[in-house]
């Protein structure tokens, strides 16, 4: 039976802006089981970006229940919170956001050091980012600084930062918006390998053509979810773009 790592039921939030209240999300409520890959799209300003951050407590709800593996988040306090991110959850943005005082490498293992999860030696640690960095092609710009590799390697590198204290499940915002399209499908491709391998991802995307590397697609317009939509990556991937496509049109994309 698979488990169930996120669990989200009539989730709400509202921000008060000028006075004024803006329902940005508006009774939402879905799952995601373990190795799944879930994209989340819809038209600009639809609650994408504030559904990821809400499901992830990196923004606090206004009403409803989201259970990230059994534990519910509007009863954490911040510093649950925090730790739950930093130990149990993964991010990737389209802002790669690294400190720009470190290696690359120095970057990949910055969660690792900050947390007390894996037990383990700080050599122990690098050859675990090493390793990451191989599998991800970039072993030869550990010792780089961040301006000195390409916006794709980068972002592998912010995969890496990603999976190094071995998240329950991994949240990204537009993790190729800021690249272009040779560099947007390698790093998709390795998102869809580390899918295959059972990592769990939800990311939020514009793109039909990231979406169909995925396992489903929600659907989100004015803060409700209108549809959603499975994904058989038995298809080739230029089916499954063909079919999504459709699928979107039929839903007023």
């Amino acid at each position: 039976m698979t488990n169930t790592i996120l669990d989200v039921k009539d989730l709400c939030k509202t921000y008060i802006i000028n006075k004024r209240q803006n329902n940005v999300l508006r009774n939402v409520s879905f799952q995601v089981s373990e190795g799944e890959m879930v994209a989340v799209m819809g038209p600009s300003g639809s609650g994408k970006s504030t559904l990821l951050y809400t499901v992830s407590g990196m923004d606090r709800m206004t009403a409803g229940k989201v259970r990230f593996c059994g534990r519910d988040i509007s009863e954490q306090s911040d510093n649950s919170l925090a730790k739950m991110r930093l130990d149990d959850m993964g991010f990737i943005f389209q802002q790669m956001y690294m400190m720009k005082n470190l290696s690359v490498l120095d970057n990949i293992i910055l969660p690792a050091v900050k947390s007390d999860k894996i037990k383990e030696s700080r050599k122990e640690t690098v050859s675990r980012a090493r390793e990451l960095m191989k599998k991800l092609g970039i072993s030869d710009t550990a010792d780089n600084d961040i301006n000195e590799v390409s916006g794709g390697q980068l972002q592998r590198a912010c995969i890496c930062r990603s999976m190094i204290n071995r998240p329950q499940m991994i949240f990204a915002d537009e993790p190729t918006g800021a690249l272009n399209r040779s560099a947007s499908d390698e790093v998709m491709a390795e998102l869809e390998k580390l899918n295959s391998e059972g990592t769990t991802l939800m990311l939020v995307t514009h793109d039909a053509k990231v979406a169909a590397r995925c396992t489903r697609v929600l659907f989100i317009v004015d803060g409700n979810i209108k549809g959603e939509y499975n994904i058989s990556r038995a298809q080739s991937l230029r089916d499954r773009e063909r079919a999504l496509n459709n699928w979107l049109l039929e839903m007023g994309w």
